[in-house]
């Protein structure tokens, strides 16, 4: 199971990365922050860009959401084996229970 969790992790981090880039290399109205790197955008891929990188831009924050729900489902529903803490949180609270 920390395997999977740890890929998924992986795969957020890519997915958020390639996000980032994907927002930034999108023309603006305004200019914004389309025309900080040098105006790049549609000159670059062609006249129906805009429309490219919405699409894929929403695909992929589809695919980031879909991730991070998995990975929340897997860590916040921690499964216990033979009574034993799954998770680091909750390992963390059994050793600072007190002594009864």
């Amino acid at each position: 199971m920390a395997g999977l969790t740890v890929f998924l992790y992986v795969l957020v981090v890519l997915a958020s990365i390639l996000l980032i880039g994907l927002i930034l290399i999108q023309p603006a109205k305004s200019g914004g922050m389309g025309a900080a790197f040098g105006g790049i955008g549609e000159s670059v891929f062609g006249g129906k860009a805009g429309s490219h990188l919405t699409k894929a831009t929403v695909y992929l924050t589809a695919i980031f959401f879909i991730i991070a729900l998995a990975l929340a489902a897997l860590i916040g529903h921690g499964v216990r084996i033979n009574g034993a803490a799954d998770t680091a949180v909750d390992s963390f609270l059994e050793s600072e229970k007190p002594a009864a």
